[in-house]
């Protein structure tokens, strides 16, 4: 009996201190800060708190060891509710959710201001901004580790720059290798 004790505690113990893959999210305006010191590529998750497709990009993508490892290394990662209210600095333009309703938290609610000025169309969005803050690209929908994958090396690497047409995209896609496990 007490060797199984002692087993519990042991197994319990390693649970405890054992690392899960974790992204370490900022807000937009403190990312935008801590590129002024440390230029780096900003990913920002537009998500909604009810939205299924959000969740899993979280729970699988996010989740996984090589994303969460990539995006903190070579990003800033946002965590932005798309339809919250938070107040957003962004070029000296400042966005909010006038039409936001706190009885309304937990589920759909008023689109946010920087939302609509992003152009965020659907959800999960995740949108890129380059080194300096300057908006590149919004991508809309779930992306698998390995899909997401092919979008934080074309951002981080700058080759969308030279992307010019769906064929180059096409092309990179083709040509791309995958480090990351799926």
């Amino acid at each position: 009996m007490e060797y199984i004790k002692k087993n519990i505690l042991l197994i319990l113990l390693f649970l405890c201190t054992t690392t899960f893959a974790q992204v370490k999210w900022y807000t937009l305006d403190e990312a935008l800060v801590a590129q002024k010191e440390n230029p780096k590529p900003i990913m920002l998750d537009a998500y909604t708190v009810w939205c299924g497709p959000c969740v899993l990009l979280e729970k699988n993508t996010f989740g996984n060891d090589d994303v969460s490892a990539y995006l903190n290394t070579h990003f800033y990662p946002v965590k932005f509710n798309a339809e919250g209210n938070e107040k957003v600095t962004y070029r000296g333009q400042t966005f909010d959710n006038p039409n936001y309703d706190p009885k309304r938290a937990k589920t759909r609610n008023a689109t946010h201001m920087f939302t609509r000025y992003l152009g965020v169309s659907g959800y999960p969005t995740l949108v890129f901004f380059d080194e300096t803050g300057s908006f590149i690209t919004p991508v809309v929908g779930y992306l698998t580790p390995l899909q997401i994958e092919i979008y934080l090396q074309l951002i981080n690497k700058q080759d969308y720059k030279n992307i010019k047409s769906l064929q180059d995209f096409t092309a990179y896609i083709k040509n791309f290798e995958h480090k990351f496990k799926g």
